[in-house]
């Protein structure tokens, strides 16, 4: 990685219901509210990353309620076991939680499921052994 680089620990979204969505990585994934500057934006983080979400503002809503198509392909939360995968799997089934991929293991070893969530943003559940190991974050850490 270029010096200094520490990697894609910032993602922003917009959101059509900042509640909806605040409740859902909140809930899911554990995710802790680091700021609220305002009503219409958050930042949660589940300790190494940030996640933004900003509300779509009233008069933008119907641009978006018209969308078809996602121009982001997903976002993946990292995972320590495959166990977890599964873990947080079964809770989006009892929870409702509308599935795009089953659990399946990958070429690489990975193992992961696909979810969707409130705006219908695909959102992978990713155990990847060269990341999920985090010795690279269990170095940070220590420093």
């Amino acid at each position: 990685m270029a010096s200094g680089i520490k990697g894609l620990w910032h993602l922003a979204l917009r959101v059509k219901d900042l509640s909806r969505s605040r409740a859902f990585y909140e809930g899911l994934f554990g995710m802790n509210v680091v700021w609220a500057p305002d009503l219409d934006n958050l930042y949660l983080s589940s300790g190494r990353d940030n996640l933004a979400l900003h509300q779509i503002p009233p008069g933008e809503l119907p641009q978006y309620q018209a969308s078809q198509g996602q121009l982001l392909d997903h976002l993946g939360i990292v995972v320590d076991s495959p166990e977890t995968v599964d873990r947080l799997f079964q809770r989006v089934e009892q929870d409702g939680i509308p599935i795009v991929h089953r659990p399946r293991r990958h070429r690489d070893g990975s193992y992961s499921c696909y979810i969707a969530d409130p705006d219908g943003n695909t959102v992978q559940i990713l155990y990847e052994p060269t990341i999920s190991a985090d010795r690279a974050g269990a170095k940070d850490r220590d420093n």
